[in-house]
Protein backbone atom coordinates (compact mmCIF):
# COMPACT_ATOMS: atom_id res chain seq x y z
CA UNK A 1 0.00 0.00 0.00
CA UNK A 2 2.71 2.22 0.83
CA UNK A 3 4.35 1.87 -2.38
CA UNK A 4 1.10 2.11 -4.58
CA UNK A 5 0.87 5.77 -2.72
CA UNK A 6 4.04 6.45 -3.55
CA UNK A 7 3.42 5.80 -7.02
CA UNK A 8 0.36 7.89 -7.01
CA UNK A 9 2.43 10.82 -5.52
CA UNK A 10 4.86 10.33 -8.51
CA UNK A 11 4.14 13.14 -11.00
CA UNK A 12 7.75 13.00 -13.24
CA UNK A 13 9.47 10.39 -14.00
CA UNK A 14 12.78 10.75 -16.66
CA UNK A 15 14.80 8.04 -17.12
CA UNK A 16 17.97 7.81 -18.65
CA UNK A 17 17.44 10.56 -20.79
CA UNK A 18 19.66 11.80 -23.69
CA UNK A 19 18.91 14.76 -25.95
CA UNK A 20 20.87 16.76 -28.01
CA UNK A 21 20.35 19.33 -31.04
CA UNK A 22 24.06 17.85 -32.26
CA UNK A 23 24.34 14.56 -31.77
CA UNK A 24 27.47 14.76 -31.50
CA UNK A 25 27.25 17.48 -28.68
CA UNK A 26 24.37 16.30 -26.27
CA UNK A 27 22.20 18.30 -23.49
CA UNK A 28 21.67 15.62 -21.43
CA UNK A 29 23.41 12.03 -21.49
CA UNK A 30 21.78 9.26 -19.59
CA UNK A 31 19.84 11.94 -17.21
CA UNK A 32 17.31 10.66 -14.63
CA UNK A 33 14.83 12.59 -12.07
CA UNK A 34 11.75 12.14 -10.52
CA UNK A 35 9.62 14.53 -9.48
CA UNK A 36 6.31 13.78 -6.28
CA UNK A 37 3.53 15.89 -5.37
CA UNK A 38 4.54 18.03 -2.59
CA UNK A 39 8.01 18.77 -3.70
CA UNK A 40 9.81 21.95 -5.50
CA UNK A 41 12.74 20.57 -7.58
CA UNK A 42 15.16 23.73 -9.27
CA UNK A 43 17.26 23.08 -12.21
CA UNK A 44 19.89 25.78 -12.21
CA UNK A 45 22.24 27.03 -14.26
CA UNK A 46 23.19 29.44 -17.14
CA UNK A 47 21.56 30.90 -20.11
CA UNK A 48 22.25 28.20 -23.39
CA UNK A 49 23.02 25.40 -20.83
CA UNK A 50 19.71 23.17 -21.69
CA UNK A 51 17.20 24.05 -18.82
CA UNK A 52 14.58 25.20 -21.17
CA UNK A 53 14.75 22.28 -23.94
CA UNK A 54 13.96 20.44 -20.72
CA UNK A 55 10.79 21.54 -20.33
CA UNK A 56 10.18 20.82 -23.96
CA UNK A 57 11.23 17.61 -23.51
CA UNK A 58 8.53 17.02 -20.82
CA UNK A 59 5.98 18.66 -22.83
CA UNK A 60 6.74 16.18 -25.23
CA UNK A 61 7.77 19.33 -28.05
CA UNK A 62 10.56 18.00 -28.59
CA UNK A 63 11.12 13.98 -28.69
CA UNK A 64 14.33 12.63 -26.43
CA UNK A 65 16.83 10.67 -28.34
CA UNK A 66 16.66 7.96 -25.87
CA UNK A 67 15.18 6.80 -22.75
CA UNK A 68 11.76 7.73 -21.58
CA UNK A 69 9.78 10.65 -19.84
CA UNK A 70 6.90 9.64 -17.35
CA UNK A 71 4.40 12.65 -16.53
CA UNK A 72 1.08 13.46 -15.26
CA UNK A 73 -0.85 16.52 -16.38
CA UNK A 74 1.89 19.49 -16.42
CA UNK A 75 0.87 23.07 -16.99
CA UNK A 76 3.39 25.91 -17.36
CA UNK A 77 4.27 29.48 -16.02
CA UNK A 78 6.79 31.68 -18.08
CA UNK A 79 9.34 34.12 -17.23
CA UNK A 80 7.20 37.41 -18.73
CA UNK A 81 3.58 37.32 -17.82
CA UNK A 82 2.71 39.93 -20.55
CA UNK A 83 3.98 37.28 -23.20
CA UNK A 84 2.07 34.43 -21.98
CA UNK A 85 -1.47 36.72 -22.12
CA UNK A 86 -2.80 37.41 -25.39
CA UNK A 87 -3.23 41.75 -24.53
CA UNK A 88 -6.35 42.48 -26.49
CA UNK A 89 -8.37 40.18 -24.40
CA UNK A 90 -9.56 40.00 -20.76
CA UNK A 91 -7.61 38.15 -18.33
CA UNK A 92 -11.28 36.47 -17.43
CA UNK A 93 -11.27 35.47 -20.97
CA UNK A 94 -8.03 33.62 -21.54
CA UNK A 95 -8.50 31.56 -18.27
CA UNK A 96 -11.98 30.71 -19.09
CA UNK A 97 -10.88 29.12 -22.64
CA UNK A 98 -8.34 26.65 -20.38
CA UNK A 99 -10.06 26.40 -17.37
CA UNK A 100 -12.92 25.90 -14.97
CA UNK A 101 -13.77 28.26 -12.24
CA UNK A 102 -15.56 26.52 -9.71
CA UNK A 103 -12.90 27.14 -7.14
CA UNK A 104 -12.39 30.52 -8.72
CA UNK A 105 -13.11 32.88 -5.75
CA UNK A 106 -11.10 30.30 -2.98
CA UNK A 107 -7.73 30.62 -5.62
CA UNK A 108 -8.90 34.41 -5.60
CA UNK A 109 -8.17 34.58 -1.83
CA UNK A 110 -5.32 32.50 -1.85
CA UNK A 111 -3.28 34.14 -4.44
CA UNK A 112 -4.18 37.63 -2.86
CA UNK A 113 -5.81 38.77 -5.86
CA UNK A 114 -8.96 41.02 -6.13
CA UNK A 115 -11.37 39.72 -8.62
CA UNK A 116 -12.29 42.82 -10.47
CA UNK A 117 -8.42 42.49 -11.73
CA UNK A 118 -9.43 39.52 -13.84
CA UNK A 119 -11.77 41.93 -16.29
CA UNK A 120 -9.00 44.24 -16.96
CA UNK A 121 -6.02 43.11 -19.74
CA UNK A 122 -3.16 42.40 -19.64
CA UNK A 123 -1.44 45.74 -19.97
CA UNK A 124 -3.76 47.20 -16.95
CA UNK A 125 -2.11 44.83 -14.44
CA UNK A 126 1.30 45.20 -12.35
CA UNK A 127 4.24 42.64 -13.30
CA UNK A 128 3.53 40.62 -10.13
CA UNK A 129 -0.53 41.00 -10.13
CA UNK A 130 -0.29 39.41 -13.98
CA UNK A 131 1.99 36.68 -12.38
CA UNK A 132 -0.02 36.11 -10.10
CA UNK A 133 -3.13 35.88 -12.37
CA UNK A 134 -0.84 33.28 -15.00
CA UNK A 135 -0.68 31.07 -11.74
CA UNK A 136 -4.41 31.46 -11.08
CA UNK A 137 -4.90 30.20 -14.35
CA UNK A 138 -2.45 27.10 -14.26
CA UNK A 139 -3.76 25.86 -10.73
CA UNK A 140 -7.87 26.63 -12.41
CA UNK A 141 -6.15 23.58 -14.57
CA UNK A 142 -6.02 21.35 -12.24
CA UNK A 143 -2.34 20.36 -13.11
CA UNK A 144 0.06 17.10 -11.49
CA UNK A 145 3.11 19.34 -11.80
CA UNK A 146 4.00 22.86 -12.58
CA UNK A 147 6.84 23.59 -14.40
CA UNK A 148 7.65 27.07 -13.78
CA UNK A 149 10.53 28.80 -15.86
CA UNK A 150 12.12 31.35 -14.67
CA UNK A 151 8.80 32.88 -12.91
CA UNK A 152 10.31 36.04 -11.33
CA UNK A 153 12.88 37.28 -12.86
CA UNK A 154 11.00 39.77 -14.59
CA UNK A 155 9.97 41.05 -10.97
CA UNK A 156 11.69 43.54 -8.22
CA UNK A 157 12.64 40.88 -5.75
CA UNK A 158 10.25 41.90 -3.11
CA UNK A 159 7.52 40.67 -5.67
CA UNK A 160 9.50 38.02 -6.74
CA UNK A 161 9.66 36.88 -3.41
CA UNK A 162 5.88 37.36 -2.68
CA UNK A 163 4.87 35.16 -6.30
CA UNK A 164 7.25 31.99 -4.74
CA UNK A 165 5.52 32.05 -1.17
CA UNK A 166 2.45 32.12 -3.13
CA UNK A 167 3.06 29.56 -5.09
CA UNK A 168 4.37 27.12 -2.90
CA UNK A 169 1.54 27.71 -0.70
CA UNK A 170 -0.16 24.45 -3.41
CA UNK A 171 2.37 21.81 -3.13
CA UNK A 172 -0.51 20.05 -1.25
CA UNK A 173 -1.95 19.76 -4.75
CA UNK A 174 1.40 19.56 -7.34
CA UNK A 175 4.77 18.99 -7.84
CA UNK A 176 7.12 22.16 -8.99
CA UNK A 177 9.81 22.12 -11.23
CA UNK A 178 11.52 25.25 -11.18
CA UNK A 179 13.95 26.65 -13.40
CA UNK A 180 16.10 29.17 -12.27
CA UNK A 181 19.78 30.93 -13.05
CA UNK A 182 19.23 32.50 -9.15
CA UNK A 183 20.95 29.93 -6.95
CA UNK A 184 19.60 31.68 -3.85
CA UNK A 185 16.59 31.62 -4.32
CA UNK A 186 16.56 27.54 -5.35
CA UNK A 187 18.41 27.04 -1.73
CA UNK A 188 15.67 28.85 -0.53
CA UNK A 189 12.33 27.16 -1.87
CA UNK A 190 13.76 23.54 -3.24
CA UNK A 191 14.26 20.15 -1.54
CA UNK A 192 16.46 19.34 -4.13
CA UNK A 193 18.64 21.39 -6.89
CA UNK A 194 20.25 19.96 -10.20
CA UNK A 195 22.90 22.19 -11.59
CA UNK A 196 23.03 21.88 -15.63
CA UNK A 197 26.19 22.51 -16.67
Amino acid sequence: MAMATQENNLVLSIDNLSFGYDKDKLLYKDFSFTLKKGEVKAIVGESGSGKSTLFELITGELKPLNGYIKVKKVVQIFQDPYTSFHPTYSIINQIQDVANLTDLDNYLEKLNLEKSLLFKKPHQLSGGQLQRCSILRSLLQKPDIILADEPTSALDNITALSVMKLLIKFLDRVGILLITHDKDLAKWCSDDIYNKK
